[in-house]
């Protein structure tokens, strides 16, 4: 039997350590996942083993590579947020990736600010 709590941290230790050749991330338990913050700012999530960055209408093209928002479940209605997934080329491009870091973490400073 695999040990999901086990595998769930063994994965954002995982995801941390490669963003943290980007930019300085770190990771808080909350609500069965982590949200992922960069200069203090909330700009990623990760649940079930899903990477998902912040969007909005400053970065919202890239939602148009086909990955899918964050999607939970609350009182029976499906609640979508404003995180997508990260494409598997973006992490595997430390550039790109940097990039991508980048305009979430300004999407959340946005968003902080309204």
């Amino acid at each position: 039997m695999v040990d999901s709590k086990a595998a769930a941290s063994a994965f954002k230790t995982a995801v941390v350590s490669h963003l943290n050749q980007v930019a300085p991330v770190t990771a808080r338990a909350m609500f069965g996942g982590y949200g992922l913050y960069c200069e203090g700012i909330m700009f990623a999530l990760i649940a079930q083993a899903t990477l998902y960055f912040k969007v909005d209408a400053g970065n919202q093209e890239r939602t148009e590579v086909g990955m899918g928002p964050f999607v939970y479940h609350r009182d029976g209605k499906a609640v979508t947020m404003s995180y997508y997934q990260l494409p598997p080329a973006v992490y595997d491009d430390l550039g790109l990736l940097h990039s991508w870091v980048e305009a979430s973490v300004a999407a959340a400073r946005r968003g902080k600010r309204k």
